[in-house]
């Protein structure tokens, strides 16, 4: 059996020799992983959010792939096409770069609602249908999308319905101005990211998923998740509250903490950590006056931030 503690603790580590001063979000999204989850991050270009993936991917040994999502980008492009192959007198698929472990989606915005959507079922099933034949994903999968909440030219935002695929939504921010000094002194992370070695392989992750599925969660404390949901659904600023998934996605996000903190059961402070990121994107706004991009993620985070604070903790 896997030593959860001491694997994650160094699959934690190998992350943060590349990304360093973030040590909140590499816990979050190697808990993500843990709960089978995806991340979408919501930051400027140039903060690390390519070089994360692929740390995070190298640390793991697993494969990595990397979309770069324009305008033009084809559902066909993201989970490939079948090719006619008069020789053979058969179809051959070809599989596109979601069939990988990692899934970097580059600004994912930017592609059409139909591309954003060939998503969906890769990201909720762990497959792709193509030509009524369908093909399963390799395990673990997770799709890691960017996007800039600041550009608004060229860009289509993503439904609620693919928002809520998301178990967490980040936000890396810029470095502190030591570690950005120590960046200018390396003259970059390339190396360092060429370096890295697996700390755990495929096999490894996948037993520690499980056990984070198997993770204590009392049923006080489901009364207390249960209730921060409710209250979303009754928020005079929001025209729709948390769905049944987001409660589900807050349960397996605060087991899967537990365990990346090398607990077997959950705590409060597990499920007060999480309710931002996993719950803020997974509502809608009243009317359109509380702003859009970064005023609107932020009144959406303010809102959850208010019912962690009149929600009473169970002790």
């Amino acid at each position: 059996m896997v030593d959860a503690v001491a694997k994650l603790a160094q699959l934690k580590g190998s992350v943060g020799r590349v990304i360093r001063g973030k040590p909140e979000a590499i816990e979050l999204i190697v808990a993500a992983l843990l709960a089978r989850g995806h991340v979408l991050i919501e930051d400027v270009p140039g903060v690390g959010k390519t070089t994360l993936a692929q740390a995070l991917a190298r640390s793991l040994n697993l494969a990595f792939s990397r979309i770069q999502f324009t305008s033009d980008t084809l559902p066909s492009d993201v989970i490939g096409v079948s090719l006619w192959r008069a020789e053979r007198g058969e179809f051959e698929f070809l599989p596109g770069p979601v069939f990988t472990n990692i899934l970097l989606a580059d600004e994912i915005n930017r592609a059409t609602p139909k591309t954003q959507a060939a998503l969906l079922e890769a990201m909720n099933e762990r497959t792709v249908t193509v030509e009524k034949t369908r093909y399963r994903l390799r395990e673990p999968f997770m799709v890691l999308a960017t996007q800039n909440p600041v550009e608004y030219l060229g860009t289509y935002p993503l439904p609620e319905s693919q928002l809520d695929r998301f178990l967490l939504r980040l936000s890396l921010g810029y470095p502190s101005h030591d570690e950005e000094l120590g960046l200018l002194r390396r003259g970059g992370v390339e190396d360092e990211l060429e370096a890295l070695a697996p700390v755990l392989d495929e096999g490894e992750m996948v037993e520690l998923q499980a056990r984070a599925r198997a993770v204590r969660i009392a049923p006080q404390l489901l009364e207390y998740l249960l209730e921060l949901v409710q209250r979303t659904r009754k928020h005079p600023s929001l025209a729709l509250g948390v769905s049944t998934r987001g409660a589900l996605a807050l349960q397996r996000a605060s087991q899967a903490l537990a365990l990346v903190e090398g607990r077997e059961y959950v705590i409060p402070d597990d499920i007060a950590r999480l309710a931002v990121p996993v719950l803020a994107h997974r509502m809608l706004l009243a009317g359109g006056e509380l702003g859009e991009g970064w005023s609107r993620s932020e009144s959406e985070r303010e809102i959850i931030r208010e019912i962690l604070g009149v929600t009473p903790v169970p002790l």
